[in-house]
Parts: C-alpha cells; sequence; structure tokens
C-alpha cells in the first residue's frame, strides 16, 4: 500500500475501533498460551495500532510499520520502526524468536511478499516462529474485495505452500480461526471471543491462523 493512501486507510477502511481495542486482548492470551513464550523477542510486522505488540508479554517488543502511526500507538515498553517489511536494514540477523504479521500479506505485490518472507526469516532465529493471522480466501471470497487494498489473495492451502517453498516448516494450520472483520456478526465481546476460541467448529470464521518455523 503506497504511502499516498495510508492516511485515508487508517481514517475509514481501518480506523480506530474500541470493538477491536477490547478484543486483543483475549486473543493475545490465546496466542500466547498456545504459541509465545513470555521471555520472547517478538516483532509485530504492519503494526498499525499495535493492537498485538502492546498487550503480548515478552523479554523485548518492537512494532513495525511502513505508517508512522505506530508512534502514536505503540506503549512505552514497544520499540518502533517505522520502515517496510521488505526492507528492514535496521534490524539484525537472527534476532526475534518470534515473527507477527495481522492481516499484512495480502496487501503487498508479489515481489515484495517474497521480499518480505525473506527478510523475516533473515532476523528471525533458527527455530523461530511465524505466526500469521489473515484472511483465507476460500472462506470469505464474496468480501474479500471489499477491502479496496487488498491485492493477492491466499487460502490455506497457498499460504501453507508459499511458506515452506521459502524454507519455513508449518505446524500449525486453523483454516477457519476468526471472523472476516469485527464488522462480521461474530464474536462482539470479550467473553463472546473467549468462547468462540474454544468451539472445534467457528461459525463466520473468515480468517485464518498459521505457525510455521524458520529452518535454517
Amino acid at each position: 500500500m503506497g504511502a499516498e493512501f495510508e492516511h485515508g486507510y487508517f481514517e475509514t477502511r481501518f480506523s480506530f475501533s474500541k470493538d477491536r481495542e477490547r478484543l486483543w486482548p483475549v486473543l493475545v492470551a490465546y496466542l500466547q498460551r498456545k504459541y509465545i513464550p513470555k521471555d520472547a523477542i517478538i516483532l509485530d510486522l504492519g503494526a498499525g495500532y499495535c493492537h498485538f505488540i502492546n498487550y503480548v508479554q515478552a523479554k523485548e517488543k518492537h512494532a513495525l510499520d511502513i505508517s508512522p502511526i505506530i508512534l502514536k500507538y505503540a506503549a512505552a515498553d514497544v520499540i518502533t520502526h517505522v520502515c517496510s517489511c521488505t526492507e528492514m536494514t535496521e534490524l539484525a540477523d537472527s534476532y526475534f524468536d518470534v515473527v507477527f504479521a495481522s492481516n499484512l500479506f495480502e496487501h503487498l505485490e508479489r515481489s515484495a511478499f517474497w521480499q518480505a518472507l525473506k527478510e523475516v526469516r533473515r532476523v528471525l532465529k533458527n527455530g523461530g516462529k511465524l505466526i500469521v493471522i489473515q484472511p483465507n480466501f476460500r472462506l470469505c471470497y464474496k468480501s474479500y474485495f471489499d477491502d479496496y487494498t487488498h491485492i493477492q489473495v491466499f487460502t490455506d492451502k497457498s499460504l501453507v505452500d508459499a511458506l515452506e517453498s521459502v524454507g519455513f516448516k508449518v505446524t500449525t494450520v486453523v483454516p477457519g480461526f476468526l471472523p472476516f472483520s469485527v464488522k462480521s456478526r461474530l464474536p462482539k465481546n470479550p467473553l463472546l471471543l473467549k468462547i468462540y476460541l474454544r468451539l472445534p467448529f467457528r461459525p463466520f470464521a473468515g480468517q485464518m491462523l498459521v505457525v510455521a518455523e524458520n529452518r535454517k
């Protein structure tokens, strides 16, 4: 997404939402319990309003976004990086235990996507985790392009293949993890989300969860 569109995007399509803010602590607690050690060094790609990185517990926390909006929303203990996920030159090799990306890759051109994966592999430690949450086109194709910034489509099959083709080992795939957006019918509050995440089948799910290990 070009810089010239950032302001309008954050003001309209992805404006700050109190509903979203209230749900993130529940989601982060779920992810932390299953996948994220509390002594990890973590990088949040496309951090935006910093919902994930602000709530996760970690030894060291970093937020990266092409938009300076992270400077406003990052908590005091979060180190911010205003740059592209395709050129993370200020980040050291093999430094992070976890890289998290929520609703990011569908906004990238194909060449940028591959470069971003290359950079993620570089900054992740061997055995480090990439955690991805994003729309699963197979489950939300009718509303997928309601977001005018969506460029690519991924399914739970194609994203797994893409990650493994560059050297990741996918360990977890949940095709229907969350509803497509907070504008969806469920869930609408933290209690509902807690219940929703315990369901073996999740109605209205349009987003997937993929966890992969970096293999160098």
